[in-house]
């Protein structure tokens, strides 16, 4: 058997509603005039059971509703004098309008008001209390539908809020992973062609090409292990890489073949951590698309720093095309922007620029 235990918020309203019941009822019927049944223990016992109920109001709103309209019905027939007890009713109808469907909550609701209009009619104010008889109906569950409307708002934009930062989330982990293994898998394979290509006249060659591989995957798999390691920390913390590992990048293109220059303009500030891998990605990417896509194995990197802001320009003396449909890119430019920064990348006069900007002190 399911026990339902009342919430100490709402067994502390319960006993208030009680409380200003009891003592209203009894300075109600001290104060009134005659015509009406005097005071006695009946009517404290109605009382008391309609606010009482309200301790279970969430838990049960529906039984609750029937129970202080039963009491206060009772109340009433019974011949005591309108009070506080009509504030029980007013917190249940709120209640099973805020906690249970509209259709539900409408049908309860009505009931409710049907049998305090009957008594109204019938052996109270007559037809000149109906609207005020309603009033104390219609108006707590006005109130409780759109108290249950705006909290179905909120929870609806949480867990929108959640969808996106889940898909961000996806997304990044996927930009990470293309943007590790796409550049590692490019350069093995540039490095495998050679080896494949002198293999029988030049076994030297192949041997050195041979070696590349070994340590461009071994670079790349600590890499891929570092990246999958803060992913299932799900701190966002780790040992990322940097625009301090720039020169390890550009030496293990140049082992794949690609004749790359770097120049460095200024000194390196300490840079946000989110600056600092964002620049590693786009030279990596950039240079992964000169391994895919170029006609010719070259490539310029300049890199200017200042307090402000790292500037990180690629070329290459061809156009080098992407794809059209990667995460190449469209990925590189999310992350630019993604810090306010800017970004460009095309094809011009017969080389291809990469061109991006990216803020220092706005990620501090």
């Amino acid at each position: 058997m399911i026990v339902l235990r009342p919430r100490i918020g709402d067994v502390v309203l319960a006993m208030l509603v009680t409380a200003v019941g009891v003592v209203g009822t009894v300075a109600a019927h001290r104060w009134a005039g005659h015509g009406m049944r005097g005071l006695d223990g009946l009517a404290i016992a109605f009382v008391v059971v309609a606010g009482l109920a309200l301790a279970w109001r969430r838990r049960m709103p529906l039984v609750v509703l029937g129970v202080v309209a039963v009491a206060v019905s009772g109340y009433l027939v019974a011949g005591f004098r309108y009070g506080p007890i009509l504030l029980a009713l007013l917190v249940a109808v709120y209640s099973i309008a805020r906690h249970r469907p509209p259709r539900t909550a409408g049908i309860a609701a009505g009931v409710a008001l049907l049998l305090l209009w009957a008594h109204t009619v019938l052996t109270g104010p007559g037809w000149a209390g109906i609207i005020p008889a309603a009033a104390w109906v219609l108006v707590p569950f006005a109130a409780g539908l759109v108290a249950r409307t705006q909290s179905e708002a909120v929870a609806r934009q949480r867990s929108e809020a959640l969808r996106r930062r889940v898909d961000d989330e996806r997304l990044r982990i996927a930009q990470e992973v293309h943007d590790v293994v796409g550049h590692g898998l490019a350069a093995i394979k540039m490095q495998a062609d050679v080896a494949l290509h002198v293999l029988a006249k030049k076994p030297d060659q192949a041997e050195i090409a041979l070696n590349a591989i070994s340590r461009t995957s071994s670079d790349a798999l600590d890499e891929l292990r570092a990246t999958l390691a803060v992913v299932r920390a799900g701190t966002g913390q780790g040992p990322e890489p940097g625009l301090s590992r720039a020169h390890d990048l550009v030496n293990r293109t140049r082992d794949a073949g690609v004749d790359v220059s770097l120049r460095v303009r200024g000194e390196m500030p300490e840079l946000p951590k989110s600056v600092d891998l964002t620049g590693y990605r786009i030279l990596q990417e950039s240079l992964t698309n000169v391994l895919r896509h170029s006609r010719e194995q070259r490539a310029e990197i300049t890199l200017d720093y200042s307090p402000e802001e790292v500037t990180i320009e690629v070329t290459n003396p061809s156009p080098a095309t992407t794809g059209g449909d990667g995460l190449g890119i469209p990925g590189m430019r999310r992350r630019v922007e993604a810090l306010g920064g800017e970004f460009s990348a095309g094809a011009s006069g017969g080389r291809f620029r990469v061109h991006a900007r990216l803020p220092i002190g706005a990620q501090q």
